[in-house]
């Protein structure tokens, strides 16, 4: 039987979190909708908003998975995150969960890659702005 060639889905994602863990996701598809997705996170100052970035992957790769998405090319303007799923580097203890998990969801997919993109402005900006009104609300 001859395996299915899936498509690839480009998708660039832009994300913040606020210091209470609320954190929001925006995905900007190939049709060029914005697809929201709110994340929890538990904050650590001294990641300096590393683990945002692996909750906010999280949840966009179940978001992808829901809407039936079988190979991404995911691109986010974070480099370390790109660096640290491509070289496998030694990670500091409290990511070590995150980036476990944030590899079985990747690996989900037929077909998944995380790279580096420019910062999608507009997205990161839509992302701030929630976050922040979360916090003085």
């Amino acid at each position: 039987m001859k395996a299915r060639r899936q498509t690839l889905q480009h998708v660039r994602v832009a994300f913040a979190a606020n210091p209470r863990g609320d954190g929001l996701a925006y995905v900007r598809t190939a049709d060029g909708s914005p697809l929201r997705v709110p994340f929890r996170v538990e904050r650590s100052p001294a990641l300096l908003g590393h683990e945002v970035g692996y909750a906010a992957l999280l949840a966009v790769s179940a978001a992808l998975r829901a809407k039936g998405m079988r190979a991404v090319r995911i691109g986010i303007a974070d480099a370390r995150i790109v660096d640290d799923l491509t070289e496998r580097r030694a990670l500091p203890a409290a990511l070590a969960l995150p980036y476990v998990r944030l590899r079985c969801a990747l690996n989900t997919f037929a077909r998944a890659e995380v790279v580096a993109t420019p910062e999608d402005e507009e997205l990161s900006s839509r992302a701030r702005a929630e976050v922040e009104l979360a916090v003085a609300a």
